[in-house]
């Protein structure tokens, strides 16, 4: 059941939300997505290949000239929430998400040339790999994302990048990077310079060879099977500057976690969405004195509870992802609500299966680890709403 849109959908945007549901209808059921996530990939490299070669998705908000479609976060964001209804494994979040407008804004002209296309089509996937599991922050989403709250540099760690015979070399370790066990492309946050001149500067690390020296990526277990996460270790590792000196890589780094903020709210409540359709369906079959659980009104009045709080965070995703830039607060909020949305409406669907809602072989639990995991990486949803609040000054001044 879809509700009604808060906006008139254009007639493309009709097209991006049919055909995608279509295809993950087809590849991305629940049993479909068991086998992806259990692959060495951890998701289904022939739905990717559909899905960036067919429907553009890859490409969906890249510019024309460097092949692709050249939409807008609108419509991003709704191919987000398909993909979020579905649970779907797959690089969008790594790479279109986080990676591809990093590339955009900081790439030099001939690195844009060389790798947007090739992040459009599908055929090339890029991870952001930040040091101490700090993404959020680095992105700017709970906190100011100063260099030197997260990126570990001196003796306090993180990766670090030095100059050597005119290249760069990396050494230390990045935690919790989505897709960064398969990702041919690695984008890594790394510190540089002494004390006194040090700077957070942004790496690629070719990675499409499994020999690429001093590089090693394990694959971490996660809450959330559909999320792959890795452990990314350097040991001198050859690395390349992304754009030139000086780049305002902090403020790269922000921007693109406000349009991330969107996409992940979007996410959140495709898969709220579902999670309640499930459920409604559920105890509207399931009988208990001779009556469908569905029509007692305790739990009419649970539903409808929960569908007031999805319909809440898909208004404020929607209206987010319309604005021509995202402000500093719009993102996180439509995310902190959307999470809370998905995070209510898993654990109410878990409840209302009854018995079978707890076991592993059903899908209920898969909905709540998706919100609990995206918590733990980009919240949590308290900090989220916090940020917001010292930014308009609720809590006196901080800095942008």
């Amino acid at each position: 059941m879809d509700a009604p849109p808060t906006a008139p959908l254009t007639a493309e945007q009709q097209e991006i939300r049919r055909t995608l549901r279509d295809l993950l209808a087809e590849r991305a059921g629940p049993q479909e997505n068991r086998a992806a996530t259990a692959t060495p990939q951890g998701y289904d490299p022939e739905l990717w290949a559909r899905m960036s070669g067919a429907l553009g998705l890859a490409g969906l908000a890249l510019p024309e000239e460097y092949g692709g479609v050249g939409c807008g976060p609108a419509e991003l964001a709704l191919a987000c929430e398909e993909t979020g209804r579905a649970l779907a494994p797959s690089p969008l979040l790594a790479t279109s998400v986080l990676a591809a407008p990093l590339l955009t804004a900081l790439g030099t002209p001939e690195q844009r040339a060389e790798l947007l296309p090739r992040l459009a089509d599908g055929t090339l996937t890029c991870a952001l790999a930040v040091p101490g599991g700090s993404l959020a922050l680095a992105l700017g989403l709970t906190g100011d994302n100063a260099a030197e709250a997260w990126s570990g540099g001196g003796r306090a760690g993180g990766v670090q990048a030095r100059a050597v015979d005119g290249g760069w070399r990396l050494y230390g370790e990045a935690a919790q990077v989505v897709d960064g066990h398969s990702a041919g492309l690695l984008l890594v946050a790394a510190h540089t310079g002494g004390f006194a001149r040090s700077r957070t500067l942004l790496f690629l690390v070719r990675a499409e060879d499994d020999g690429t020296p001093g590089l090693s990526r394990t694959r971490q277990p996660t809450l959330d099977l559909t999320r792959t996460q890795a452990t990314v270790q350097f040991r001198d590792t050859p690395a390349e500057l992304l754009g030139e000196e000086p780049a305002d890589v902090l403020g790269a780094l922000a921007a693109t976690g406000r349009g991330a903020a969107v996409m992940l709210a979007a996410e959140a409540v495709g898969a709220a969405r579902e999670a309640l359709d499930r459920t409604v369906a559920h105890v509207g079959s399931r009988e208990q004195f001779g009556r469908p659980v569905g029509s007692f009104q305790a739990v009419k009045h649970r539903l409808a509870d929960l569908y007031v709080q999805v319909e809440a965070a898909r208004s404020l995703t929607h209206c987010a992802a319309r604005e021509p830039g995202p402000g500093p607060d719009s993102g996180p909020l439509a995310l902190a609500h959307a999470l809370e949305a998905l995070r209510a409406t898993a654990g109410e669907s878990i409840q209302l299966h009854g018995g079978i809602g707890f076991t592993w072989e059903h899908e209920a639990h898969l909905f709540f680890k998706r919100a609990a995991s995206d918590e733990l990486l980009f919240g949590p949803v308290r900090r989220l709403r916090a940020r917001a609040a010292e930014r308009t000054g609720l809590f006196g001044e901080v800095a942008a």
